[in-house]
């Protein structure tokens, strides 16, 4: 059933498309969804769709690019916190963001499965946006520690797989998952 169309700015139209597709992807493997269910869903036209995404394989990038970025815009620490504070706080961004977008985690983790490319790309370039961040904080003497350079990147999987597992069965409280990380983090610091 087409949903009939709305008028749309393109940076609002590629939004809503993104979105949908975010939405799609993270309930269902690459190969089981399909452009035009996309485009029925926005109300648009196929081509319309290719107007913006060339490809279902870009369109995906899109979504994953996408979600990178507004993964590292909530998480940006602010810098007036003791080292401590801004962790604890991107933290608690991350999780939010996790439970308020959780199709859009889902989505970037059936990418990883894919091995495009590009897409490792985006995430590798996230996980060292993240471990900068942190290692920014850190007094020198740690960030110039390779164990702890490759001990903060295990850290940020860990997050990112404690998230995703929560949102996908949420048998713990947002509160335990927070206690989780941080534990996890002041032992790899500690250790």
């Amino acid at each position: 059933m087409t949903t009939p169309r709305k008028r749309m700015t393109p940076a609002q139209r590629r939004a809503q498309l993104l979105e949908i597709g975010s939405a799609l992807f993270a309930e269902r493997p690459y190969e089981d969804v399909w452009i035009e269910e996309v485009a029925d869903l926005a109300g648009v036209s196929r081509g319309l769709m290719y107007h913006y995404f060339p490809s279902k394989r870009e369109f995906f990038v899109e979504i994953v690019r996408t979600e990178s970025e507004r993964n590292l815009e909530v998480t940006a620490p602010d810098t007036s916190l003791p080292v401590l504070e801004q962790v604890a706080a991107g933290l608690d961004a991350y999780i939010a963001y996790s439970d308020e977008h959780a199709h859009g985690l889902r989505a970037v983790n059936r990418g990883t499965l894919l091995g495009d490319q590009r897409i490792n790309d985006i995430l590798t370039r996230e996980f060292d946006v993240q471990q900068q961040r942190i290692l920014a904080a850190l007094p020198t003497t740690f960030a110039d520690d390779e164990m702890v350079r490759t001990a903060l990147r295990g850290w940020i999987a860990f997050v990112r797989a404690v998230c995703l597992d929560w949102v996908e069965r949420r048998t713990l409280s947002r509160e335990q998952v927070r206690e989780l990380c941080l534990r996890a983090l002041s032992g790899l610091l500690e250790g």
